[in-house]
């Protein structure tokens, strides 16, 4: 004896979405993956933090005073 029971199979239209999903997601992940990678602008490589040495230098020689503590 068998037993049919009733259920839902997956319909082709559900199944499309969650492949165009999927598609999307890869889709986007690449764009945003290539738009950092080989993106020119990279601000943290020109970033100053303050006057360095030769700024300090020229400071000490306007001043006329010579200290070796930065």
């Amino acid at each position: 004896m068998a037993i049919i029971t009733s259920g839902s199979l997956p319909s082709p239209t559900r199944h499309r979405d969650r492949r165009s999903g999927a598609l999307a997601e890869i889709r986007t992940f690449w764009r945003q993956f290539f738009a950092r990678t080989f993106n020119p602008y990279r601000p943290e490589l020109h970033y100053m933090r303050g006057p360095g040495p030769a700024c300090r230098a020229k400071q000490r020689r306007r001043n006329g005073t010579r200290t070796d503590n930065p």
